[in-house]
């Protein structure tokens, strides 16, 4: 067996933690997902996105195009392409409408609602435009009027957000809103400002369950929408990370259920909120010190896995070695060693791999892995 079968042997097994930690029955619906080719590289198919959906259960996904080479003018072709598929999914996609602030917003996004979108999709970091931006209150206005929801970047690349983003929120005050990756761009700013409103949403589209866990403390379950960010996201990490996080924060079965797909079907079915129930979580994190350095190490080495780049300072070395010492955990430190021995070996091997393709595909599969890994480490408790 190669080292790619192998790791995503590993990754595969899996599939069994997900549906063990599943509440039986629960509605699962995906609330932000991309199909397209992006301009940093990444892909979205539709036989890979549907795939996941049949594989893990989904009900439904909230789709959008990508930022893609024909973007201009407006996104119209890519809004297209997402009005296209979400036809020939027969309603298991709802298709939002992307929108570039600097060509014709109003006049594309009632274009793109009119033949079918049920939503709009705003990127202030890949679009290039602040949240101060004077063109954006017609686009909340219009979302307002037209009783579709607005699913903005809250991720990485953005200033603090919250200030301007409450005003429009304000201002348009029948807006839904979910705000993506769990705001991590601003959390503590956003959930303290947007928070306790009914109709505003954080999506749980992040890397980091430490992310997660931090959100759940600060903003109620009822306003929080399972997201996986495909095809940046993968599963069956997105799925476990937010029902283990959620269950480490006390979420109750029904907040469980709603998380993973009732909140999202009430956006798009437009359905009013559940009511909000006080935020859930411990203000700190208690895990065993051996599995704190595995995270420390894991830290140090992710952002070199993500540039493609060799693991020159031996970081994911250090969390191997650590993962050795069993410290009264035993079953959770053979996992995390299996899944960062496998991406070790997956790393040193990606060099020598013939073609691109197989170079991404290699180092994807270990960030996968490591992804996992950590995520045992950062949910096990002391």
């Amino acid at each position: 067996m190669t080292p790619i079968e192998r790791a995503r042997t590993i990754v595969d097994s899996y599939d069994e933690s997900v549906r063990a930690e599943l509440p039986e029955g629960a509605l699962l619906f995906d609330a932000h997902t991309h199909l397209g080719n992006d301009i940093d590289g990444m892909v979205g198919r539709y036989e890979d996105l549907t795939g996941i959906l049949d594989r893990y259960g989904f009900s439904r996904a909230n789709v959008f195009c990508m930022d893609e080479h024909d973007r201009e003018p407006g996104f119209t072709v890519p809004n297209d392409r997402t009005l296209a598929h979400a036809e020939r999914s027969g309603g298991r996609l709802v298709p939002y409408v992307r929108l570039d602030l600097t060509e014709r917003p109003l006049e594309e996004a009632n274009r793109a609602l009119d033949l079918g979108a049920k939503g709009i999709k705003l990127h202030p970091r890949a679009q290039g435009f602040a949240l101060d931006d004077e063109r954006l209150a017609p686009v909340f206005q219009l979302a307002s009027d037209r009783d579709v929801p607005i699913l903005i970047h809250g991720g990485r690349g953005l200033p603090p957000i919250a200030e301007h983003l409450e005003s429009l929120v304000r201002r348009c005050h029948r807006v839904r809103l979910i705000v993506a990756h769990a705001g991590i761009a601003d959390m503590a700013g956003l959930a303290g400002r947007l928070g306790g409103i009914p109709g505003v949403f954080f999506d749980t589209s992040v890397w980091s369950a430490v992310d997660l866990l931090d959100l759940f403390r600060q903003v109620s379950p009822e306003q929080i929408v399972y997201a996986s960010d495909y095809p940046y996201g993968r599963q069956p990490n997105s799925l476990l990370m937010a029902v283990r996080t959620a269950k480490l924060a006390g979420f109750d079965d029904r907040q469980l259920r709603a998380m993973l797909g009732e909140n999202a079907r009430r956006i798009a079915d437009r359905e009013p909120p559940e009511p909000l129930t006080s935020p859930r979580g411990p203000t700190s994190l208690t895990q065993p010190l051996t599995f704190a350095r595995i995270h420390q190490y894991i830290s140090m080495a992710v952002p070199l896995l993500w540039l493609r780049q060799r693991d020159a300072i031996g970081a994911l070395g250090l969390a191997v070695n650590a993962s050795r010492e069993r410290d009264g955990y035993p079953e959770e430190a053979e996992r995390i060693q299996e899944l960062l021995a496998s991406a070790s070996e997956l790393w040193r091997q990606s060099a020598e791999l013939g073609s691109d393709d197989e170079h991404v595909t290699a180092m994807r599969t270990a960030i996968q892995l490591v992804n996992l890994a950590d995520l045992i480490a950062v949910t096990t408790r002391a």
